[in-house]
């Protein structure tokens, strides 16, 4: 299999695939930005629950709740889900060992499931991109198109492709995307990806080429260690948080050696506070199996999501979660990843593509 063939309807052996993304918007506003909205919508819900609370759950308690959950996350010893007290409650011994063994377990079960998907991703044959090639991302996305001072209003699915430059050298044109679907402003018209920047943009952690993934230590200690020194969290994010965050935009609309995607889905499982869910489904409707973490500092929680079978990656969820007394948790973001390769000019689309349903 070769980096250019296509995911069919429910994952068929997509030798393209390792890409993630809840990263898509973040090319239309930067990260701080999103942050800057996600505590808008928090903020709009605190005022709507504090304006009307339940008897259960009155609004004292919730505020209290809030505050104390929304501190950043503490890494703990084990990987696998973060266990909270809360406020003014006490575990008695037996629950405190039966909630050990469940974390014990729950961080087996993510280094198990993201061994599988690491073993998977060495199966996959990938040709070296070239500098003057670009890395083509065809998805489906579906994204907030409420107002961001209001409730989030999910659209339809629409088509987003884009070209990735994967120029060694500091670039000004980073790529080229075009989005197509009702609604989408300049539906179907191929906008240039500039930076503002007038010595451009190297190949680096925040713009990850063949070439310099190609470079990353496979060793996972060597691997973490450069990933959490070179990541920088944003506004309320735990350092935990931003590295599972970049990890997703290193493997989101690239192209990489089978070794640095396993590495990378092996440093995942070091993340404390990362966890499997059995069912997660993608922009497309494909059901798959997730990895998961909630960060308490920034009330959001990314979902990758892994075909069952191939554990090739389909795509993403992104949520707005609240803490307490609350409403589930509000998706804002989804994508499904359905084909990917690379083309010698900005303008082209890979040329042995397979049609996806």
């Amino acid at each position: 299999m070769t980096a250019s063939n296509c995911h069919d309807g429910f994952g068929d052996d997509a030798a393209h695939l390792r890409g993630l993304l809840a990263d898509a918007p973040e090319w239309d506003l930067p990260p701080a930005r999103h942050l800057h909205h996600r505590n808008i919508l928090l903020r709009e819900i605190d005022q709507e629950q504090m304006a009307a609370p339940t008897p259960a759950t009155p609004a004292r308690q919730r505020q209290r709740l809030r505050s104390a959950l929304l501190l950043p996350a503490t890494a703990v010893a084990l990987t696998g889900a973060l266990v909270f007290a809360l406020p003014g409650t006490e575990q008695e011994p037996g629950a405190k060992a039966e909630a050990t063994e469940a974390q014990q377990a729950a961080a087996k079960d993510v280094v198990l499931m993201l061994d599988r998907i690491a073993a998977a991703s060495m199966q996959v044959d990938v040709k070296p991109v070239r500098d003057d090639q670009f890395v083509y991302v065809r998805s489906l996305v579906r994204s907030n198109e409420g107002t961001f001072d209001g409730p989030v209003r999910l659209g339809a699915p629409h088509r987003r492709e884009i070209w990735v430059s994967q120029d060694s050298a500091p670039v000004t044109r980073t790529g080229t995307i075009r989005e197509s679907g009702k609604g989408v402003p300049k539906s179907g018209q191929r906008i240039p990806i500039e930076n503002a920047s007038q010595q451009g943009v190297p190949a680096g952690i925040d713009r990850p080429t063949y070439q310099w993934l190609a470079k990353l230590p496979t060793d996972t200690d060597a691997l973490r260690k450069l990933l959490y020194a070179q990541t920088r969290p944003l506004e309320n994010e735990s350092k935990d948080q931003a590295v599972f965050r970049k990890i997703g935009g290193l493997l989101n609309e690239t192209v990489m050696p089978p070794a640095t995607a396993a590495a990378l889905y092996k440093t995942v499982a070091t993340i404390p506070g990362v966890s499997v869910t059995t069912d997660a489904t993608d922009a497309a409707g494909r059901h798959g199996i997730g990895i998961t973490r909630e960060e308490t500092g920034t009330a959001a929680r990314d979902e990758w999501i892994f075909d069952r079978n191939s554990f090739t990656l389909l795509g993403s969820r992104s949520y707005l979660t609240h803490t307490a007394g609350t409403k589930p948790s509000t998706l804002y973001n989804s994508t499904a990843i359905m084909e990917t390769g690379v083309v010698d000019r900005d303008d082209r689309e890979p040329a042995d593509k397979q049609k996806t349903a």
